[in-house]
């Protein structure tokens, strides 16, 4: 996937002033054809939003013609459920007044009205679809329009007329691939079930998973540090690797929260590889600090998507507890671990630990037979003394500049004060 637009620098002759005005006559042609008003194109040239507002009309090209009243008469729906599906999807309740309801949103009320019929959905359910749809195309929606779209250095004329050249191409493809991953993680989401069930779990049962979490460490101080360009590229990084690790061995990942991953998988084994996986790949990244996971094993409860119950609560909770670059569980999980892959993986215990509405706990440190435990021995030193270095060159340079900076304002204090002495004096002490 690519953002919407494409930098003025892609374009050809973006200074061709002749060729500009071309593309603004033909804007306004289309932008004209698809309901928009002359004073809301020229509000938007004004604003330098033209792009933005192409994009908008060609996406939703339907005049905004009807109010959430017309929309409740001509469909049907009650005026309360209608508003209640509005703000499911994560829109603002419109006024009586306002006309931005169109065809296609009379057409997706009457879809979810005809499923109704055939008692494929109701009310309850169809507002918990709503809430889950509504955040994740919000999620694709906002990573779809990147920040540089946004960007001065984009001619807003000229993008836009490069998005309209291939809009009729794009937006139906872009539909179709949604609806294609959509397609697949339903099947995947069935053949999971349909594993659940026939290993006996029963209607209403919660299933029995293992569940982890990976937090990189130090990153609240280290994005304080960086620029926006820079901590783009840590997260995007540290996002990279964790969805690759977690899929390439079966898991799932729930949801990225910036330095950290929710992941599930089936198996305590996969699980155990993938957070012996993520502690490995952040621990040889030169862009990326060590993680901490924690991994536990048992019910949980699935609702909108997430998972939720003390089977997640504890994975969450012990991930903050072992040295950086280390691996711990549960003791049930390392109890189903030494049962699932005995010689595949070695474990030690740590001191039993009292956890604040848990109790004392005991946990295990996870790794691989031969390693040292709890992030010790020649290799994990070597990587903590770089990383250090690493660092402490940062922070060298930070000082640095804040000198440099320190002395450029002193200097131009010391010019205002100058130039600030009566009847043309020096300053004292000069």
């Amino acid at each position: 996937m690519s953002s919407l637009f494409r930098a003025s620098e892609d374009l050809d002759e973006p200074g061709d002033e002749p060729r500009r005005q071309a593309a603004l006559a033909h804007l306004r042609e289309v932008l004209i054809m698809r309901g928009a008003s002359e004073d809301e194109i020229d509000r938007a040239l004004a604003d330098g939003v033209i792009d933005l507002f192409v994009a908008d009309r060609m996406l939703i090209p339907s005049k905004r013609r009807y109010t959430r009243v017309e929309v409740a008469e001509l469909t049907g729906m009650a005026h309360d459920t209608l508003e209640r599906f509005w703000r499911a999807l994560g829109f603002p309740a419109a006024g009586d007044d306002e006309r931005v309801f169109t065809d296609l949103d009379l057409e997706a009320v009457r879809l979810f009205q005809g499923l109704q019929a055939l008692g494929a959905a109701d009310t309850d359910v169809g507002l918990q679809m709503a809430r889950v749809i509504g955040s994740s195309m919000a999620r694709i929606a906002e990573a779809e329009l990147v920040p540089r779209d946004m960007a001065a250095e984009v001619d807003p004329v000229l993008s836009a007329e490069a998005f309209v050249a291939i809009a009729d191409e794009t937006i139906p493809a872009m539909a179709k691939l949604l609806e294609f991953v959509w397609r697949r993680q339903v099947a995947a989401a069935i053949q999971r079930s349909m594993a659940l069930r026939s290993h006996g779990l029963a209607p209403g049962e919660s299933p029995v998973l293992a569940v982890g979490f990976a937090d990189m460490v130090g990153f609240t101080p280290l994005s304080q540090h960086l620029s926006e360009d820079e901590l783009a590229a840590v997260v995007s990084r540290f996002e990279d690797i964790s969805h690759d690790i977690v899929t390439g061995s079966g898991g799932r990942v729930v949801k990225m929260i910036g330095d950290e991953v929710m992941f599930v998988v089936d198996s305590v084994a996969d699980a155990a590889r993938i957070g012996l996986g993520l502690a490995d790949a952040y621990a040889d990244d030169d862009l990326l600090s060590d993680v901490r996971v924690g991994l536990s094993a048992g019910p949980v409860l699935l609702r909108d998507g997430d998972y939720f119950g003390p089977t997640v609560n504890f994975a969450h909770r012990i991930t903050s507890i072992g040295n950086p670059g280390t691996v711990i569980m549960s003791d049930d999980f390392h109890r189903a671990l030494m049962e699932q892959a005995p010689d595949e993986f070695s474990a030690r215990p740590l001191r039993p630990r009292q956890l604040k509405d848990l109790g004392r706990v005991q946990l295990w440190w996870c790794g691989r037979p031969g390693a040292e435990a709890d992030g010790s021995g020649e290799a994990a030193d070597r990587r903590r003394n770089v990383r250090w270095e690493r660092l402490a060159d940062v922070l060298r340079e930070l000082e640095e500049l804040r000198d440099v900076g320190e002395r450029l304002l002193t200097g131009s204090r010391g010019d205002e004060s100058v130039g600030a002495q009566p009847d043309g004096g020096d300053p004292e002490g000069s």
